[in-house]
């Protein structure tokens, strides 16, 4: 795996605004934010994508994850937020290296930011012969 931002933050080589660290994750401010909060939480551990993560390492995150957004939606009075994970470039992410950006959402821009993540949902519908076959497939791989 490249050496990305992300590891040089958990090195301590780059600064950041840290609202979280264990032995296993750390959490920081978002240097470009959607909207007031948004929070990046990472593992240590150096993986890519989220399926290249050690289990001890996901279980980490699955931990913190609820207390982080807990916190960020106290500490900036948001009532809502998007949880946005990306996985290789296609899927635009950015940084090689797992994370999950929590963005709260706002009715109204605040501190000189945006009210968050915008989303175009455009769902297919899935056809029942074809769905049974493609869960079929992936639950013997599970």
């Amino acid at each position: 795996m490249p050496d990305s931002i992300f590891s040089k933050i958990i090195r301590g080589e780059v600064p950041c605004h840290r609202v979280y660290e264990d032995r296993q994750v750390l959490a920081f401010l978002d240097a470009f934010p959607l909207s007031e909060g948004h929070t990046l939480v990472i593992p240590k551990e150096p993986a890519a994508t989220l399926d290249a993560l050690g289990d001890e390492s996901a279980a980490a995150i699955g931990r913190v994850l609820p207390r982080i957004c807990r916190a960020v939606l106290k500490a900036t009075g948001a009532n809502a937020y998007n949880l946005l994970q990306n996985n290789g470039g296609l899927a635009h992410q950015a940084v090689e290296h797992v994370h999950f950006h929590l963005i709260p959402r706002f009715e109204s821009a605040r501190a000189g930011l945006g009210t968050g993540l915008g989303i175009a949902w455009k769902a297919g519908k899935l056809d029942g012969a074809a769905g049974a076959d493609l869960a079929r497939r992936i639950a013997a791989l599970v």
